[in-house]
C-alpha cells in the first residue's frame, strides 16, 4: 500500500505547478535539461530515420499519422517510465544496475563495436500487422520501437538528475527533438564525426556519477557542467587536428 501511495505521489507531483514555476525559473535545472536533451540528439538522431523507415509501406497520407500517433506514445510511456523510475531509482542495486548498463554501452561502443544491422520496414506477415491490421499494426510496431530507443535516453537521464521536473521536461524535449530536428544532429554529426564518440564519453562519465551516488557522493553542478563543457571543445579541438591532418595527407599524396 506505501508502494501505491508513493507511486501515486510521484505522478502526483507532475502536476505541481508552483514547483514547475520553481523549476523552470532555476538556470541550474535548465543546464541539465539542456544536457539531456542534447544527449538524447547526438544519441537517437539516426532512431528518427528508423521509424520513418517502418512507416514507408504506408500510403503517404497515413505515415505521417501513424509518426504523430507514435509520438503520443512516447510521451505517454516516457511520462509512464520516469515515474516508476523515480521509486525504483531509491534502491542502490538499481542505480549499480543502471551504471554498469551505461558502462557496458560505451564498452560496446569503443571496444567491441556495433553491429551495423540493415533497417527494415515492418513486415506485412507480422502477427501484428495480421491481427490489428496493416496501419494499427505499425503504430504499435513504431510505439515498441520508440520503448526500446528509450531505455538508454532513461537511464542516461536518472544518472544526470533525480529531479522529477527535470527528467520530465528533458525527455519530452528530447522526444521531440529527435522527431523534429534529427536531420541536424545527423548532419552535425557527419560533419564532425567525433561527437559520437563524446556522447559516449558523456555516458561513461554520467555512469560513473550513476555509480558514486551510491556511495553518497554527489558532484556538484559546475563540475558536472564544467565536464561537459571541456568535452565539447575537445571534441572540436580533436576534429581540427584531425581535418589538418587529413588535409595534409591528401596534399602528400598529390605530390607524390
Amino acid at each position: 500500500m506505501n508502494v501505491l501511495n508513493e507511486i501515486w505521489s510521484t505522478y502526483a507531483s507532475f502536476f505541481d505547478w508552483g514547483m514547475w514555476v520553481e523549476v523552470l525559473s532555476d538556470p541550474v535545472s535548465w543546464g541539465y535539461i539542456g544536457t539531456l536533451v542534447i544527449l538524447e540528439g547526438l544519441l537517437s538522431a539516426d532512431n528518427a530515420l528508423v521509424l520513418a523507415v517502418m512507416v514507408k509501406h504506408l500510403p503517404p497520407d497515413q505515415r505521417k499519422k501513424a509518426l504523430t500517433y507514435g509520438l503520443f506514445g512516447a510521451y505517454f510511456f516516457r511520462f509512464l517510465f520516469i515515474g516508476l523510475g523515480m521509486l525504483l531509482i531509491k534502491f542502490w542495486w538499481i542505480k549499480v544496475l543502471g551504471a554498469a548498463y551505461l558502462a557496458w554501452l560505451v564498452i560496446k561502443h569503443f571496444w567491441l563495436g556495433e553491429k551495423e544491422d540493415d533497417v527494415e520496414g515492418v513486415k506485412k506477415t507480422s502477427w501484428l500487422i495480421r491481427t490489428f491490421g496493416v496501419f494499427w499494426g505499425t503504430v504499435i510496431s513504431v510505439e515498441l520501437m520508440d520503448i526500446a530507443f528509450s531505455a538508454d535516453s532513461i537511464l542516461a537521464a536518472f544518472a544526470v538528475s533525480e529531479q522529477v521536473w527535470i527528467l520530465l521536461v528533458g525527455g519530452m524535449l528530447g522526444i521531440l527533438m529527435m522527431r523534429t530536428v534529427a536531420k541536424f544532429f545527423l548532419v552535425l554529426i557527419d560533419r564532425v564525426p567525433e561527437l559520437e564518440n563524446t556522447a559516449f564519453i558523456l555516458i561513461a562519465i554520467i555512469a560513473a556519477k550513476m555509480f558514486a551516488s551510491v556511495f553518497g557522493i554527489h558532484v556538484h553542478h559546475l563540475v558536472f557542467f564544467g565536464i561537459l563543457i571541456l568535452a565539447f571543445a575537445a571534441t572540436f579541438v580533436v576534429h581540427n587536428i584531425n581535418k589538418k591532418k587529413t588535409a595534409s595527407e591528401v596534399a602528400a599524396s598529390k605530390d607524390k
